[in-house]
């Protein structure tokens, strides 16, 4: 598949727009392997939890790099969901350039709110055993973009889970069966209703040992104020930011009493 193809790629700095598409090089006879990747995606997911993707009226194509690969993700602008935005080009960013520091190579990680998955198949691509979560209706084009990146290309192929913050935890993440080292999450907080039930599903997620790393653009004053909940219960440090674009890159340890 294309999307394992290498090209050399330098570290960009977070106030350097991006530049995702590479449409000259990429559409080559994108759709005879576009029909290549479709039937072996579809033979992988007859061993997997299959999740049918939602009927939105268009898709586009997006195109980025990094790691030294060119990642198609299918994207949509009819959901918050399907959409890669500015806290996963950063956070991708920073796992790329702190790669051997992180030692992500066999770590267990897991995301919240993946969206399209541009975070997992980052990490998926730098060794890592990832769980990419987010809501149903998103899970159907997340495991597609997975399975279109990583089938055949990593050591690990991610797993796609439903989580609805603050709900079924127990159920579906056992603490006495499940440990992450890293969690990650890049703009989910944002103007919704569901910040305390996000917040309460970092602090189960993480356990002694576990390392969050949570990438935002900061829009609104309850971003702000998510932020001093987070300090709140987490011992945090910025690693990173933009001031022209108002991303900020923090990582939190779950303070233990």
């Amino acid at each position: 598949m294309d999307v394992c193809l290498s090209s050399e790629q330098q570290p960009r700095p977070l106030d350097e727009a991006p530049s995702p598409r590479d449409d000259e090089t990429l559409h080559t006879d994108s759709t005879s392997r576009h029909r290549g990747d479709s039937k072996e995606i579809e033979a992988s997911l007859q061993s997997l939890q299959k999740f049918v993707p939602t009927n939105y009226a268009s898709y586009t194509q997006e195109y980025y790099r990094f790691v030294g690969k060119k990642i198609v993700i299918q994207e949509s602008i009819e959901s918050y969901g399907a959409v890669v935005w500015p806290g996963a080009m950063a956070l991708c960013q920073y796992l790329e350039e702190h790669t051997e520091e992180l030692n992500l190579r066999g770590a267990k990680i897991l995301e919240i709110g993946a969206g399209p998955g541009l975070v997992s198949i980052v990490a998926s691509i730098l060794g890592a055993q990832v769980t990419a979560t987010d809501l149903p209706d998103v899970l159907g084009n997340l495991q597609y973009n997975l399975l279109k990146n990583t089938l055949n290309c990593t050591t690990y192929l991610p797993e796609v889970k439903e989580l609805v913050w603050g709900e079924g935890l127990e159920q579906s993440f056992p603490k006495s069966t499940l440990y992450y080292d890293y969690v990650l999450a890049s703009d989910v907080v944002y103007h919704h209703y569901f910040l305390d039930k996000l917040l309460a599903t970092m602090v189960y997620l993480c356990q002694p040992g576990t390392v969050l790393l949570w990438a935002n653009k900061f829009r609104f004053s309850t971003d702000y104020e998510f932020l001093d909940k987070f300090k709140q219960v987490f011992d945090t440090t910025l690693l990173a930011e933009s001031q022209e674009s108002s991303i900020k890159l923090f990582k939190g340890i779950l303070k233990w009493d």
